[in-house]
């Protein structure tokens, strides 16, 4: 930490070759300022391809790159910068799991563990089953330099809005209940996720939520009734395609379902419960052959009374994705002036599958939203914007908010 804080004040660093480039919080075009015009929503589009134009054109870092930075664990988590020791005991007296869900784009993944990473947490990462055997045997030589990192017992192959993205998820829950970490929340990620908040601001957030579970949970639209009302099976081509047989009601009683999105921030007691209770293992088999069932799966257990840190089903309890804490998803038809009653102002970076894939102009208005961590970021759109994340939360952790 002190060699870290050495390099941070004084702007230095330790090396220039090739791998070392994404290592250090240069902070070049990197000011974030809460008053600039991107962060009153009202980001000017030329300044967007200035801000694109920083980008660097370096390559990301291969397979083989890590490889060969992991053959020696000590050197490679000091020239990472890892974080080696909890920096509060506030953080150290409350340790957080998190489920890495990833099937390429192994630098960022790199890059959102090791913004995510204190030594009292554990890390699941699940990597899908279709990835590149040397994708998985770097990961798996990453996750042997940290003792709570670990590579999950059973990978499956994950199928876009299929059953599989949410039994990822709950194979790495089965082995982070296994494991000897205290943790008290878990937080599910993607590889293309990275963090707007420091650990010890996660866990402070996470404090006042006083044993509730935080996600989006809303009533769901006559559209998103659709996704499980007729039985979706994974066709030939690899895409969920809906099937003309009606599926039997929900197995919920007088319960009613409902929806939201796969980003999820419970307690240890729900992950427990959703394992091990007969009324959730029902309700998790019922929706096996439904559409993107991690968007409503979650949402509808978090409304079920007697399930750990739920909240009621009455309106009045209603999360929306922008109120709720696990996630700030742009999604392109919503995008706008705020002034004039757009939720969000438009993507600085680009779009895929109508989801703001974020540039470097994006931060300063997502640095102001309550929400944990943000998704889409692609080094190969913008690494600028990630680089200056690393910048911002490295320097909050280490030196506080407003230093």
């Amino acid at each position: 930490i002190r060699l870290g804080l050495r390099q941070i004040k004084s702007g230095t660093k330790a090396s220039h070759s090739p791998t070392d480039q994404a290592l250090h919080f240069r902070g070049a075009q990197c000011a974030i300022r809460a008053g600039s015009p991107t962060a009153k929503g009202n980001f000017n589009p030329s300044s967007a391809q200035q801000l694109r134009a920083l980008k660097s054109g370096r390559q990301p870092l291969t397979p083989a790159d890590y490889l060969n930075l992991t053959a020696d664990c000590a050197r490679y988590r000091a020239r990472r910068r890892f974080m080696q020791v909890a920096l509060s005991e506030e953080e150290a007296a409350f340790p957080l799991a998190f489920s890495m869900v990833i099937h390429d784009q192994l630098e960022l993944f790199e890059r959102l563990l090791r913004a995510l990473y204190a030594p009292q947490n554990v890390y699941c990462v699940h990597v899908d089953a279709k990835a590149p055997a040397d994708f998985l045997q770097a990961v798996r030589a990453l996750a042997a330099c940290f003792p709570n990192v670990f590579v999950a017992s059973r990978l499956e192959r994950v199928v876009y809005a299929s059953w599989s993205r949410l039994q990822a998820d709950l194979n790495c829950m089965e082995d982070l209940l296994r494991r000897p970490e205290p943790w008290r929340y878990l937080l599910n990620t993607c590889g293309t996720d990275f963090p707007l908040k420091t650990n010890a601001e996660i866990v402070r957030a996470l404090q006042v939520l006083r044993g509730r579970n935080n996600m989006e949970s809303e009533q769901p639209s006559a559209i998103k009734r659709q996704r499980w009302r007729y039985q979706h099976q994974v066709s030939e081509t690899g895409t969920v395609v809906r099937t003309s047989v009606t599926k039997s009601p929900p197995p919920l009683g007088s319960a009613e379902m409902f929806t939201g999105n796969a980003y999820i921030v419970v307690t240890r007691d729900f992950v427990r419960h959703v394992l091990e209770s007969p009324e959730a293992q029902r309700l998790l088999a019922w929706a096996q052959d439904t559409y993107s069932p991690d968007e409503h799966v979650w949402a509808t257990l978090q409304r079920l009374p007697g399930v750990p840190g739920s909240l009621p089903p009455n309106n009045k309890y209603q999360l929306s994705d922008m109120n709720a804490l696990a996630r700030l998803v742009k999604w392109q038809y919503l995008e706008g002036d705020i002034m004039r009653g757009a939720p969000y102002p438009p993507c600085t970076g680009t779009h895929r599958h109508a989801i703001c894939i974020y540039g470097l102009g994006d931060l300063p208005w997502m640095l102001q939203q309550q929400h944990l961590l943000a998704n889409k970021f692609d080094l190969s759109v913008d690494e600028q914007a990630v680089q200056c994340l690393e910048e911002h939360l490295r320097h909050q952790a280490l030196f506080g908010p407003g230093s």
